[in-house]
């Protein structure tokens, strides 16, 4: 079992940066590709970003893709999500997610994804 905890998520104005995090529990995080979704009031659960084991690989939706980075730590078994330039339409609840079958490429599918974090809102004005 693994669990997901983001935190780092806020109020901010358009143009502005935040830096989510999510810490994972367990000993294999390591082995475990890991994603970011995000659900905006009254809309589907989308995808953001996600990252291989070692980081090699990275995959980004095209709406935040010159603007958002996600990066991850092993040994603090930690993901994070570097988001830059912000729009009030990334106004949403940001989910970390883990994916711990993957090989090759990350999934963009939120089914392919088994531990999920209880989310962190994000909220950006104009």
């Amino acid at each position: 079992q693994v669990q997901l905890v983001e935190s780092g998520g806020g109020l901010v104005q358009a143009g502005g940066s935040l830096r989510l995090s999510c810490a994972a529990s367990g000993r294999t995080f390591s082995s475990y590709f890991m994603g970011w979704f995000r659900q905006a009031p009254g809309k589907e659960r989308e995808f953001v970003a996600a990252i291989t084991r070692s980081g090699y690989i990275t995959e980004y939706a095209d709406s935040v893709k010159d603007r958002f980075t996600i990066s991850r730590d092993n040994a603090k078994n930690t993901v994070y999500l570097q988001m830059n330039s912000l729009k009030p339409e990334d106004t949403a609840v940001y989910y970390c997610a883990a994916d711990p079958l993957r090989i090759g490429i990350p999934s963009m599918r939120a089914e392919d994804y088994d531990y999920w974090g209880p989310g962190t809102q994000v909220t950006v004005s104009s």
